[in-house]
């Protein structure tokens, strides 16, 4: 009679066969082994009130910029999710419309978000509500350390961006404008009393070149041309942070990697015809950096022309470099050095401003 068997099982002895000749061998007959596992993305929290979540449209504004210049592994996370931005992002935030820093430091609201999350780099802007309710810069900042302190509890590598607040001036609310001003002439110092070499804090300055006249649509919120303002002052901050950190999110970075700086600006007095202004340069990598060069392009067709902790120099077009000084030009990773000048400004010109930019020179081989 024919064998009606399906073929394949009479394929099982030789297979038994072929397995007994190889294992004396020692080779042995395994499923091919799976891929490595794909690094996880940096996780990045934006915190703050409406501003950054009320819609917050500067975030999808900064997402999609990060994302064309190369920066895909990331991922913004929060409690809360989009509001609609007109364009695709990823909209995770924490940005609570209506709170206080003071309130979420005294109440303690932070940890669960952190728990929540799990961000290995906090995007902050924080303290409007606070200035319009008149709460004291003293308070503010000691909110703002007591937020620190819990995003270290949650990820001692944890990496913080603050900003200097972008301007308001709501008219029901006419002193809310200088007290904002005074809060953040507080926060670079803060920062450098705050910062670490493995939890660096940057401050980025949101209120220079902000004007609430055109850039918000009530004094407060910005509009589109705000959130593009916005945008691209967080951008170069955190695509250093991320530059610096690449390879293991949580790591600051390889000592190795070409040392990167921020800088920010702030007014600390004006009388007719001039301004004091100083400049805090901050060393936004993971290597040291033995000095640095700002460059200062005063807004107004201002001009410095006195400068100290720092030397300057002036081109034709009003633009200013100014080096380190000899005393402040080594940075440890996070650390801060700030320079003073006096600029002259035409009898035209309104609230001082200017962008600031630096360099980190590169240690000697």
């Amino acid at each position: 009679m024919r064998d009606t068997r399906p073929s394949h099982l009479r394929l099982l002895p030789l297979l038994g066969l072929l397995a007994a000749l190889l294992l004396p061998l020692g080779v042995a007959l395994a499923p091919p082994a799976s891929a490595a596992p794909a690094a996880a993305p940096v996780r990045i929290m934006p915190l703050g009130d409406s501003i950054t979540g009320s819609p917050g449209c500067w975030r999808a504004v900064l997402w999609n910029r990060l994302r064309s210049a190369g920066y895909t592994d990331i991922d913004f996370v929060g409690t809360l999710g989009p509001q609609g931005c007109g364009q695709p992002y990823d909209g995770d935030n924490e940005g609570h419309g209506g709170e206080l820093v003071t309130n979420v430091a005294d109440q303690n609201l932070l940890p669960a978000r952190l728990a929540a999350t799990l961000p290995d780099i906090v995007v902050m802007h924080f303290g409007t509500n606070d200035v319009w309710s008149a709460v004291a810069p003293d308070r503010v900042l000691a909110a703002y350390t007591k937020l620190v302190a819990q995003m270290r509890a949650s990820n001692p590598d944890m990496r913080i961006l603050v900003a200097q607040l972008i301007p308001m001036n709501p008219s029901s609310c006419p002193a809310c404008a200088q007290r904002l001003v005074d809060l953040n002439a507080r926060i670079p110092g803060w920062a450098r009393a705050t910062s670490t070499s493995r939890s660096p804090v940057t401050v980025v300055d949101q209120w220079t070149g902000f004007d609430t006249a055109t850039d918000t649509y009530d004094g407060v919120h910005p509009g589109a041309s705000g959130d593009d303002k916005i945008a691209a002052r967080w951008y170069p901050a955190l695509a250093a942070l991320l530059d610096a950190g690449s390879g293991d999110p949580g790591d600051p970075g390889d000592p190795g990697d070409p040392p990167v700086c921020a800088a920010s600006f702030r007014a600390v007095s004006v009388w007719q015809g001039d301004y004091q202004g100083e400049v805090t340069v901050t060393n936004a990598s993971a290597s040291s950096v033995p000095g640095w060069t700002a460059t200062v392009v005063p807004g107004d067709g201002a001009r410095l022309i006195q400068v100290w902790n720092g030397t300057l120099g002036t081109g034709a077009d009003g633009t200013a470099t100014v080096g380190n000084a000899s005393w402040n030009g080594a940075l440890a990773p996070g650390a801060s050095a700030s320079f003073g000048f006096i600029a002259t400004t035409p009898a035209t010109a309104g609230a001082p401003s200017a962008t600031v930019s630096c360099t980190a020179r590169a240690a000697s081989s």
